[in-house]
């Protein structure tokens, strides 16, 4: 009789732990569910905000480092020398205008670069006179880098505005990301073409805000229904 109640108590307890585990989860993925509310709100007002203050490039980004979210849509400048020219294909703008852009890789100090939106490729003839030997003042937007290809790589062209896409093709430290060029100098001199309005940026956070709190709801109404069904179970047996 008392291996039996001893067999039934300790049946109890680990039951009774179990749920308690499972009820802690459920409460846990509730809170994480929040928080990724709160950075979905987040980003999104970081995403849609344009900070006009112009900063130096290097005080808000690092080299061999991904981009700060604090730092994306941040207006900057930077000093440098194009070292090498890409087309862009298939690209659109802000306002929804898809055309092929000039980009080129700008060299910053000795050993570091970050890659520039200058303009249409179709104006790059504009700037011709402008060398690797050139030193030009750039400022613009610092954006994300792309996640999806709008062509293939090959000699000349890029598939998306990724500094991954030519690591293997330099040996500069490269900056996470781009900067859409709102204008160029070159001794002080502006290089006069046409410039692209931003793309539109989102969140990088999947879902929208309410459906993040609907499962915080859910989560947390599972971890109440797990509690409760011990005690749901024992009004039944009585």
């Amino acid at each position: 009789m008392t291996q039996t109640t001893s067999s039934t108590l300790a049946s109890r307890i680990g039951a009774g732990i179990a749920v308690v585990v499972v009820a802690v989860t459920f409460f846990s993925l509730g809170i994480w569910q929040l928080d990724r509310a709160a950075a979905l709100k987040a980003s999104l007002v970081t995403a849609t905000t344009v900070n006009p203050t112009i900063v130096p490039l290097e005080s808000i980004a690092t080299a061999n480092s991904t981009l700060n979210p604090q730092a994306i849509n941040r207006m900057v400048s930077v000093s440098g020398r194009y070292v090498a020219d890409f087309k862009a294909p298939g690209q659109t703008d802000g306002a929804g205008a898809t055309n092929d852009w000039e980009v080129g890789l700008l060299q910053v100090g000795s050993n570091e670069g970050i890659l520039v939106v200058r303009g249409l490729w179709s104006e790059r003839q504009l700037n011709s006179g402008v060398q690797a030997s050139t030193l030009v003042s750039v400022n613009g937007q610092l954006c994300a880098h792309q996640d999806s290809d709008h062509a293939n790589n090959s000699t000349g062209i890029i598939s998306r505005l990724d500094s991954a896409v030519i690591v293997g093709s330099t040996n500069l430290d490269l900056f996470d990301g781009y900067i859409l060029a709102t204008s160029e100098k070159e001794g002080g001199i502006d290089l006069a073409r046409v410039r692209l309005n931003p793309e539109k940026l989102v969140s990088r956070i999947p879902g929208f805000y309410w459906q993040h709190l609907s499962y915080v709801v859910i989560w947390w109404l599972m971890a109440g229904v797990v509690l409760y069904l011990p005690f749901y179970r024992r009004k039944v047996d009585l």
